[in-house]
């Protein structure tokens, strides 16, 4: 099931997140989203208990600016809320599958 690009969380709350985490930024509407998600979903599909927050982002979105976001879809890779990588407009799953490799390796 294709899970919706939602309204964003405050920076300070992405900020105190532990453990692994994937902020997803994009919208709903987005082609290069579209086309990305079944990438990013076979990814998470071998990583359980990863979270992944899908962000809608525009115009005076916040969240998006803190980050620097351009283009979407971006992907923040977070360790206990730091950037540890990032992966913007995937085209293979073998890209997101790196980035949560980057914040579940120690």
């Amino acid at each position: 099931m294709t899970v919706p690009y939602d309204a964003e969380p405050p920076l300070t709350e992405v900020e105190s997140l532990t453990g692994a985490a994937v902020v997803d930024f994009g919208t709903n509407w987005c082609g290069y989203c579209k086309a990305a998600e079944p990438l990013i979903e076979q990814a998470f599909a071998e990583r359980a208990g990863i979270r992944h927050i899908k962000v809608e982002d525009g115009k005076g979105r916040r969240l998006g600016r803190a980050y620097g976001v351009k283009l979407w879809p971006t992907l923040i890779f977070l360790r206990d809320g730091k950037e540890v990588t990032r992966v913007v407009r995937p085209r293979s799953a073998r890209e997101v599958t790196d980035g949560l490799d980057a914040i579940t390796s120690r």
